[in-house]
C-alpha cells in the first residue's frame, strides 16, 4: 500500500523559512516524478513545484519561482520542499503527490498525479 507522509509544516513569520518533507513507502520511488500542490481556505488546489525521477528537473510555479525549491533523495525515498520568503498568501495545507509508476517526467497538473499524502499546514503570519 502506498503512503505518503509530509511533514515539517507549522507556523512562521513571512520572510521566514521552512522545509517540508515527504516520505513515501510502498512505490518504487525512483521510477516517478513528484510534486507538491497547496490547498488554501476556500481555494482550490494549486500546483507548486515539480521533479523528475531523477531530481535533475524541476518546475515551479510562477507565484513562488525564485522562493521555493523541489529536491529529492531516492536513497531514502523522500521528496523536500524548501520554502524561503515565505509571505502570507502561502499559508495553505501543502500536499505530496506521486505519479504512476514509469511516469518520470515532472508536471503540473493534479491530474497527473496517482497518489496524494494527507497534507501539511503552513500557517504564515503577517
Amino acid at each position: 500500500q502506498v503512503h505518503l507522509v509530509e511533514s515539517g509544516g507549522g507556523l512562521v513569520q513571512a520572510g521566514g523559512s521552512l522545509t517540508l518533507s515527504c516520505a513515501a513507502s510502498g512505490l518504487t520511488f525512483s521510477g516517478r516524478a513528484m510534486g507538491w500542490f497547496r490547498q488554501a481556505p476556500g481555494k482550490e488546489r494549486e500546483f507548486v513545484a515539480s521533479v523528475n525521477w531523477s531530481g535533475d528537473t524541476t518546475f515551479n510555479a510562477d507565484s513562488v519561482k525564485g522562493r521555493f525549491t523541489i529536491s529529492r533523495d531516492n536513497a531514502k525515498n523522500t521528496v523536500y520542499l524548501q520554502m524561503n520568503s515565505l509571505k502570507f498568501e502561502d499559508t495553505a495545507v501543502y500536499y505530496c503527490a506521486a505519479r504512476e509508476l514509469g511516469y518520470r517526467t515532472a508536471q503540473p497538473l493534479s491530474l497527473s498525479y496517482a497518489y496524494w499524502g494527507q497534507g501539511t499546514q503552513v500557517t504564515v503570519s503577517s
